[in-house]
């Protein structure tokens, strides 16, 4: 890491850091309202949103710790995809009844994500390069090419690009072919937080930040709401925590791990960096991998590149002191110059972590506590920027429309299958990724990971 000039340890990511932002003030004394949003990341501010647009008498109000978009809504690399169910192939495996219907609500909801954004022209640099999903091995070509097979019926759309046509894309020697999908857009997360918190006090909703709830407690007609300097009681209460939920739902550690995800971003590319490795259609990028990279290029032709490690912490420990992991800035430093030798004088200025959080089956979890009155949802491993929108409005129905539609789909009504407690988990999850690590070296999923297919469990980032 010498001589690099580090600048995200001033602040929690590279786009947290970038703007002036005026936080809202922290809360003090009692309260009451409706709603309490625990939250202030995409779920809650798309739940608070939905739940004004449903029913604008009622009084909502948001509860953030630190400041909207603070985690992993602010940490994220931009990418916002369609897919509710961690792409087709998952989608597929867990929900092989219902995935026409999930699929055509992923597409309604994110087509919905970019109209909002339009219409109250919330300026966080979206644009649409869409995503190339890269083979770097001749297993994962061969496995893009079985996926195109797959999906180009029902998406004409997706273009695989093989050899010199996939390096005019992205010009680098581990590239073999790549997978272009069209229709994933690219933005700035925090701006999109930010962008939410103003629209949602234009509705009508009370935002507070700086304001940690240190403890949910059932009282006569609602919840209360405990916080440093005051109290919020609603009549229900919305959790939209996600990797920081068990700390208030002890109970919920069994449906998903917290695990950190690291990225780095550069300083802007010069003309002549660019031009050596092409780029020129701007798009995301990813590989075809279970160990894998995300990057791309920000408003201002950085590279951001994150992913690779994800890493867990014994107990599920959740904290700012896990937020800087050096020994995975230097190995993601080494990754990047092994995809991009043309790019040995790229400096990076940024550097930051997040917990994220993974289901088994790594899709959204949806649930309810303290006798109905607490409702949440969390695990989107790390593609949550567009299926938290849908998740807000599958809360929102929840507390305002018992009868819709989306409250009868498998995806909301049956958790996924529990991790198991410590001191099993740390083992078993240490066990998964040596295996995924073999398997990416060898192109073999191997017998841990067979069975765990088969059981319809996983562990990714």
């Amino acid at each position: 890491m010498a001589g690099q000039d580090w600048k995200g340890d001033r602040g929690p990511s590279f786009w947290l850091s970038q703007d002036d932002y005026c936080p809202a003030q922290p809360l003090g004394g009692r309260i009451r309202a409706d709603v309490v949003v625990v939250g202030g990341g995409f779920t809650g501010l798309w739940t608070a949103i939905a739940l004004k647009q449903g029913d604008p008498r009622l009084e909502v109000c948001v509860l953030e710790q630190e400041v909207v978009g603070y985690g992993a809504s602010g940490r994220n690399g931009g990418f916002c995809e369609p897919s509710l169910t961690h792409g087709y192939a998952n989608g597929v495996r867990h929900f092989p009844d219902e995935i026409e219907e999930l699929e055509r609500l992923g597409r309604e909801n994110f087509d919905g994500l970019l109209d909002f954004v339009e219409r109250h022209q919330i300026a966080c640099d979206l644009e649409r390069p869409g995503v190339l999903e890269l083979a770097t091995t001749p297993w994962q070509a061969e496995e893009l090419r079985g996926e195109l097979r797959e999906r180009s019926p029902r998406r004409p759309e997706l273009k695989l690009l093989e050899g010199e046509a996939a390096r005019a894309r992205l010009n680098s020697p581990l590239v073999l072919a790549a997978l272009y999908d069209p229709v994933p857009a690219l933005l700035n997360p925090a701006r999109l937080a930010r962008g939410l918190r103003r629209v949602a006090e234009e509705l009508g909703v009370r935002v507070w930040e700086r304001t940690p709830v240190l403890q949910l407690q059932p009282v006569a007609g609602g919840v209360e709401a405990l916080t440093p300097r005051g109290l919020a009681e609603a009549r229900r209460v919305v959790l939209a925590t996600n990797a920081y939920s068990g700390r208030l739902l002890p109970r919920l550690r069994t449906r998903f791990v917290p695990v950190y995800d690291y990225v780095l971003v550069s300083e802007p590319l010069t003309r002549d960096q660019r031009e050596r490795i092409g780029w020129e259609g701007r798009e995301g990028a990813s590989e075809h991998s279970n160990h894998f990279h995300y990057f791309r290029l920000t408003a201002d032709d950085r590279i951001l590149w994150g992913g690779y490690d994800a890493v867990y912490h014994f107990g599920g420990a959740v904290g700012p002191q896990f937020d800087h992991r050096p020994k995975t800035y230097i190995r993601l430093l080494e990754q990047f110059r092994q995809m991009f030798p043309d790019l040995g004088d790229l400096a990076f200025t940024h550097r930051w972590g997040g917990a994220i959080a993974s289901t088994t089956r790594f899709t959204c979890t949806f649930g309810s506590a303290l006798g109905g009155r607490v409702v949440y949802a969390l695990g989107y491993t790390g593609l949550g920027v567009a299926a938290t929108r849908f998740a807000g409005g599958v809360l929102a129905a929840r507390l305002l429309e018992p009868d819709s539609p989306l409250l009868r789909l498998r995806l909301v009504r049956h958790p996924p299958f529990p991790f198991p407690p410590e001191p099993l988990r740390w083992p078993t999850l240490a066990a998964v990724q040596w295996a995924m690590s073999a398997a990416d070296r060898t192109g073999r999923r191997g017998m841990l990971l067979g069975t765990l297919d088969r059981l319809g469990i996983g562990f990714d980032s």
